[in-house]
């Protein structure tokens, strides 16, 4: 197909790197939910072990499930307001299974930061920050791409 205006050319061409200039507006958001969401999680997983003298796997799955809710509630009410899916249960699933992917990269970085480099185990926070990192740049891409998507602006 052949575009006649050189206009509509050139917006077709620009396209994906609005696309992705558009999508940066949302990372410090969706960082800033991340670290409320951290707070939530270890809130949880502490009021659930001391509270229910719960053991820590059980605690875990509590807190981690409380707090993937409210941070997708969090991104879809602030975050990505615009653009969120009119199905919330489909959304809701995809992040879930977007924070599952995540919570695994993550805890696969702090275990292979942890295996190459044995003495980072005396500082466990290093490669902690590591996986958080790398999850949190999985986690808002595939949820940009795969959760919070409908209508993305350009």
């Amino acid at each position: 197909m052949q575009l006649r205006d050189g206009k509509q050319w050139l917006s077709k061409m620009r396209a994906p790197f609005v696309w992705r200039e558009s999508l940066l507006q949302f990372f410090p958001g969706f960082v800033a939910i991340g670290a409320l969401g951290f707070l939530v999680d270890a809130g949880i997983l502490t009021a659930v072990m001391n509270g229910f003298d719960a053991n820590h796997y059980a605690a875990r799955a509590i807190s981690f499930t409380v707090a993937v809710t409210a941070t997708w509630y969090m991104n879809r009410r602030w975050v990505f307001k615009r653009i969120a899916a009119q199905k919330s249960s489909r959304e809701y699933t995809a992040y879930l299974v977007v924070q599952t992917v995540g919570a695994v990269i993550n805890l696969s970085v702090f275990v292979a930061a942890i295996e190459l480099a044995p003495a980072l185990s005396a500082t466990p926070l290093v490669p902690l920050a590591l996986g958080a990192a790398v999850a949190l740049l999985f986690n808002f891409s595939a949820s940009s791409r795969f959760v919070f998507f409908r209508d993305f602006p350009q």
